[in-house]
């Protein structure tokens, strides 16, 4: 398994692995978009030319701010989303950023979980923020 970072060829294969992990998945658009962005990082585990994983983020100024992780559920409990959390956390620290961000479900256990182990806390909620009406926890970390 190898880890690097995004390329533009690389969206159609993240956008369907996005479809598999979320009920609110990004389209393939909003990938687009953002990958053409000076202040986007993205980072994917591959094996075989499969996406197991992927992860990104927006380093502006101080704050990253981390938009999307995805591990395929073959691939989970295999230490990937630790991996790319850590991946994250670098290129931000190399950056220039101070703090990392991100909304997470309320509902999803699991992967609040993941982020507290890696250090981050929860400061906020956005009521409604999901399509379905489910809210968002806020949490950060410090860098």
């Amino acid at each position: 398994m190898i880890a690097r970072e995004w390329k533009t060829s690389d969206i159609p294969k993240i956008a369907e692995l996005e479809k598999q992990c979320f009920s609110d998945p990004w389209p393939e658009e909003s990938f687009e978009g953002s990958i053409d962005s000076p202040f986007f990082y993205g980072i994917l585990f591959e094996e075989g030319g499969q996406v197991c994983a992927y992860a990104c983020e927006m380093v502006v100024f101080e704050d990253a701010e981390i938009l999307n992780v995805a591990v395929a559920p073959s691939f989970r409990r295999q230490g990937l989303g630790v991996k790319l959390l850590l991946a994250l956390e670098a290129y931000a620290k190399e950056n220039g950023a101070e703090r990392l961000l991100l909304e997470v479900r309320e509902g999803n256990v699991f992967a609040r979980g993941l982020y507290e182990k890696q250090g981050f806390s929860s400061f906020g909620i956005r009521k409604n923020y999901y399509e379905d009406g489910e809210n968002a926890v806020v949490m950060q970390k410090t860098i």
